[in-house]
């Protein structure tokens, strides 16, 4: 057999439903398939029992945990046994140390842009590292072309040393339901005819301030005598989720808001179908997938003008503001009340979501390993 080529996997242990996790899971399920010449390994934690894996590749289990204070000294020593020929490592730092080639994906900038909205150890993790790991790296995939001019904006990396690659919804789960099986998802999870739905984890980056703020501004537009949506948030708790829900409180918005925590990927697919509208106003994302799972659904869309969700949307969401929660307002109200607005974004959504697939994310992907190493390439289809 020819080269050997390994996955670090590690994170999906710790984060599987997260953008990253998934992006891990589908490449690992995907790529080895592909390359049939070449021996692959899915590195995961020794405590996954159900580590991403594809039939071609082998399952090698590792002790060194992600994000751990000694990775760099302890992950080294584990690969040296494995012959590595690349190494690709998905979520940004790879080991330092080894004598193989790098691959890393550098899927946002968020903790230079941002650092105030990381936990201090994710901020001294990133910082830290980042600088040498776009250095020691044969190459870098970044998740969107805002993410790449970041990297050579910020980090001084040569455009030549990037390939920007897109991720994808899962197409099979995020998808229009049919009527039978949204008329069983409403009673299932007791939804009410119309809502306004966010997504994600609830931490500072995704600006759920802002839309409780904006969704405040709308209730008081309204007055007593009109009746807006509920707004429903669904996703874990992240860093600070306690000023979240201290804000609630405050806006008089308890009785208004539904926190639905950490849905089943077929109960998220189910509620980006039947909301009115979907509202992603973060500051800053390098790629966004809700913006695409909820588009494949259906859901009129509202994203903020920033970092990679304008070139992710592609025309087909509405953009604000994100410092501007009545502008935020302004948007949701005209989604609202304009049902030919909805309608055409409704339709232009799904669209813009045939460019993108986990398969020519992993296509594209194993061009670069071939680059890297040398070798011919597949071409992605």
């Amino acid at each position: 057999m020819g080269m050997n080529i390994a996955l670090d996997a590690r994170l999906a242990y710790y984060r599987r439903y997260s953008g990253i996790g998934q992006y891990i899971v589908h490449v690992a399920e995907q790529i080895p398939g592909l390359d049939p010449d070449r021996q692959y390994a899915i590195l995961h934690s020794r405590k996954d029992r159900t580590p991403p894996h594809h039939p071609a590749a082998r399952l090698q289990a590792v002790w060194t945990p992600s994000h751990h204070r000694l990775e760099q000294l302890a992950l080294p020593l584990e690969l040296a046994r494995l012959r590595l020929d690349l190494l690709h490592s998905p979520d940004f730092i790879p080991p330092f140390t080894g004598g193989f080639r790098r691959v890393i994906t550098v899927h946002d900038l968020n903790f230079l842009y941002y650092p105030q909205f990381l936990t201090t150890e994710s901020r001294r993790y990133y910082n830290d590292q980042i600088e040498r790991a776009v250095s020691v790296a044969d190459h870098i995939l970044a998740d969107s072309h805002a993410t790449r001019l970041d990297l050579i904006k910020l980090l001084n990396v040569p455009d030549e040393k990037i390939t920007v690659v897109w991720l994808a919804p899962n197409i099979g789960i995020y998808r229009a339901l049919e009527p039978e099986e949204i008329a069983a998802a409403r009673e299932r999870l007791k939804l009410p005819a119309q809502f306004i739905l966010f997504a994600g984890t609830l931490e500072p980056r995704k600006n759920v301030a802002g839309l409780l703020h904006a969704y405040r501004l709308l209730l008081d537009r309204a007055g007593a005598n009109e009746v807006n949506p509920d707004l429903i948030l669904a996703g874990s708790r992240g860093w600070l989720f306690d000023k979240t829900r201290a804000l609630l409180a405050e806006l008089r918005l308890t009785d208004r808001v539904r926190w639905i925590d950490s849905p089943p990927e077929a109960d998220l697919a189910a509620l980006y179908n039947l909301a009115t509208l979907f509202v992603l106003p973060s500051y800053y994302e390098g790629f966004g997938l809700t913006v695409l799972e909820a588009m494949a659904c259906g859901a009129p869309t509202i994203i903020s003008d920033r970092g990679s969700l304008p070139e992710i949307a592609g025309g087909a969401a509405l953009e604000i503001d994100p410092d501007d929660p009545s502008k935020l307002a302004d948007a949701i109200e005209r989604v609202l009340n304009d049902s030919a607005l909805q309608r055409e974004l409704r339709h232009k959504g799904p669209e813009r979501v045939k460019e993108f697939s986990w398969e020519r994310c992993a296509r594209e992907t194993l061009a670069v390993y071939h680059r890297v190493l040398g070798c011919s390439v597949i071409h992605p289809q």
